[in-house]
């Protein structure tokens, strides 16, 4: 039976390399594949709008999760804003070397991804804003169905895979901002990440149901075997975001955004079943559960950026931002000591990943009723998102479309769609078997910001 064992073990082992952060059967080798956007910078349908270039506005309650030194701009005192986001992912993955796995599996997600309460005053003669925030940074989920089968001169096997994954990482924010003079602004977002405060973990399950024959003497055995295992994650760590916005005059700002690294603490819980059956051979069946649960660490690596807004006339404003992270230092520690680089699953001191650019363009024209003190604007945006990736990033493109509704003074309501793709991705995630995925995510956004609550 030693020949089924390593057999079923090494299947196992690659399959389960394509999914997100899975130590449990690849030792040190941890991988993480995050499948929302890899660097989320902020959250708000009005910035999503413009393609998430929203560094260098940053004027609204939002401004705490893409620039805090854009608070101040906030003029009205109070100002309480909600983000709901809408989220269909379809995912169709490729194993070029078992062309039956091959399929499309979707995935739709809901929830509150923004909530906050800013407050602007004047002290000192300076004027300061303060906000606490919660956000939705990372989401985990995906669900994956396929089933594997393969034919040799010793086994025959057939496998059937269902994992799903789900879960988030959120963070809440403590944000203070103080105009340092008439033209430049600093602000400073202190960004807890504690399950014990907001939603701080993911889980994983997959059930793999193999059937099949071994013939190593020329005389066919049946053989089954179930395994269902879950893991847990939470995840836990505190860093800031530091944030500068520059008033070069009434037509051009210029923001830039600072996000220290940080160790986070990862408690991990592991819970395997497994069930073989030989029929012929009772004696080597086997029927168990093991529970492990450890301590491990993730080091989240530093990333910065730019951004610029230019007021072309009253009505029409353009957007761009450029954003980058320092991939190469991203690393995960496993109870043992065991340090890798989390992406490409090979020693830290080995891994080729080299850091990400994001590119980001948009733009706004605003629909002005003096009359009534309503505004109606139209939005729109590109971008490029690469994803970490071994020797060269993945590439993710995207475009997005935004309108609203503003009555000046009592409230803002807005809306916005959000498309991003990436073909021939994740490549390097399984290349035993040459594996490859295409992505297409639509997102949709809706932001209210209530004035003066």
């Amino acid at each position: 039976m030693k020949i089924f064992t390593n057999k079923l073990l090494y299947g196992i082992i690659c399959c389960l390399l394509t999914f997100p952060v899975l130590p449990a059967f690849c030792g040190p080798y941890t991988l993480i594949e995050i499948p929302s956007i890899f660097d989320p910078l902020g959250s708000g349908a009005r910035a999503i709008g413009r393609g998430g270039a929203f560094i260098g506005v940053a004027d609204d309650a939002t401004a705490a999760s893409w620039n805090p030194g854009g608070l101040v701009l906030v003029k009205r005192k109070p100002e309480f804003s909600i983000v709901y986001s809408y989220m269909d992912r379809n995912e169709c993955i490729e194993f070029k070397n078992y062309p039956d796995v091959k399929g499309g599996n979707s995935i739709f997600e809901q929830d509150i991804n923004f909530i906050s309460g800013t407050i602007s005053f004047e002290q000192w003669n300076r004027n300061m804003a303060v906000s606490i925030t919660y956000q939705h940074l990372y989401d985990f989920y995906r669900e994956w169905r396929f089933i594997m089968h393969d034919i040799s001169d010793l086994e025959s096997y057939v496998d059937q895979w269902h994992y799903r994954q789900d879960g988030r990482l959120s963070a809440l924010g403590l944000t203070y901002c103080i105009q340092v003079t008439p033209v430049f602004s600093f602000g400073v977002t202190l960004n807890i990440w504690d399950d014990d405060i907001s939603p701080n973990q993911w889980h994983q399950s997959y059930h793999i149901e193999t059937r099949g024959f071994l013939d190593p003497y020329g005389l066919p055995e049946p053989y089954s075997e179930t395994i269902h295992k879950t893991e847990t994650y939470e995840f836990k760590g505190i860093n800031a975001n530091l944030g500068l916005m520059w008033i070069v005059n009434k037509q051009l700002h210029i923001g830039a955004v600072f996000k220290t690294p940080f160790q986070a603490d990862i408690q991990h819980k592991i819970v395997t079943y497994r069930n073989t059956e030989y029929p012929q051979f009772p004696d080597d069946n086997y029927k168990g559960t093991t529970v492990i649960d450890r301590k491990e660490s993730m080091n989240m690596p530093l990333s910065f950026g730019i951004g610029c807004s230019y007021k072309v006339n009253r009505n029409l404003s353009l957007s761009a931002d450029i954003y980058r992270t320092e991939w190469d230092d991203f690393s995960y520690e496993d109870s043992l000591g065991n340090k890798t680089c989390p992406i490409t699953r090979m020693p830290y001191h080995k891994s080729d990943v080299d850091p990400t650019y994001q590119v980001r363009l948009g733009g706004e024209y605003l629909f002005i009723n003096e009359v009534n003190e309503t505004i109606i604007p139209v939005r729109w945006g590109l971008f490029y998102v690469p994803s970490p990736a071994e020797n060269n990033p993945d590439n993710y493109y995207g475009l997005s479309l935004g309108t609203g509704f503003t009555q000046n003074n009592v409230f803002s309501f807005d809306i916005a769609y959000q498309f991003r793709y990436g073909n021939d991705v994740s490549e390097f995630l399984f290349k035993e078997v040459n594996f490859t995925q295409d992505v297409k995510e639509h997102m949709l956004y809706a932001s209210m910001i209530i004035y003066q609550f």
